[in-house]
């Protein structure tokens, strides 16, 4: 996990570029980080704010190539223990077809589920237009509140840092609950 104490003099060496390339990989706690830093006066805010915006969607971008072009690529044995085969790549693609906007706008700003569904957008091969349009649209108000906190509250990052990943565990924690509570339920009554 990327810490102030790090990232502190790789800005004052490199500036933009290192939060840049931080923010594509660990968006979440960079932006706080940086948005303290930007406090301090070590960064100009305006642009803070757009390369943070990219680097989001760029990080985004990695993940829906993974699922659009990578998992192809993964032996077909692997697939299938993952429940990636040819009926749930349709099923995918019917799902983003008609609800690919809303699932990709709760994924992100849930935090938890991010990653994966990014993926699934991907395997969908839900449009790359729509898929960036969808989700700028919420990696904006993601991004403008991250900074908020990390403007306002970046002193206390450590305490945040814990808090993501605590909101985090308790969203999944629940979306596997309730998947496997859907599970059971179709299995104990099918339907005809």
């Amino acid at each position: 996990m990327i810490q102030l104490e790090t990232l502190a003099p790789l800005v004052a060496e490199f500036g933009l570029w290192i939060v840049a390339a931080a923010a594509i990989i660990e968006g979440p706690i960079v932006t706080v980080l940086s948005t303290a830093l930007a406090r301090q006066g070590l960064l100009p805010l305006v642009p803070l704010a757009a390369i943070l915006l990219l680097g989001d969607l760029v990080g985004d971008l990695l993940h829906y190539a993974l699922g659009r072009r990578g998992l192809a690529q993964m032996p077909r044995a692997w697939r299938r223990w993952l429940g990636l085969g040819p009926a749930r790549a349709l099923q995918l693609t019917r799902h983003f077809g008609q609800h690919g906007g809303k699932t990709l706008m709760l994924a992100k700003l849930t935090h938890s589920v991010g990653a994966p569904v990014l993926v699934a957008a991907g395997m969908a091969r839900m449009p790359v237009g729509q898929f960036l349009g969808w989700n700028a649209l919420a990696s904006v108000p993601k991004t403008a509140a991250l900074m908020a906190l990390g403007w306002y509250a970046g002193d206390a990052w450590r305490q945040i840092e814990t808090w993501l990943g605590r909101w985090t565990w308790v969203v999944l924690i629940l979306l596997v609950a309730s998947l496997a509570l859907w599970w059971l339920w179709r299995k104990r009554w099918p339907q005809t």
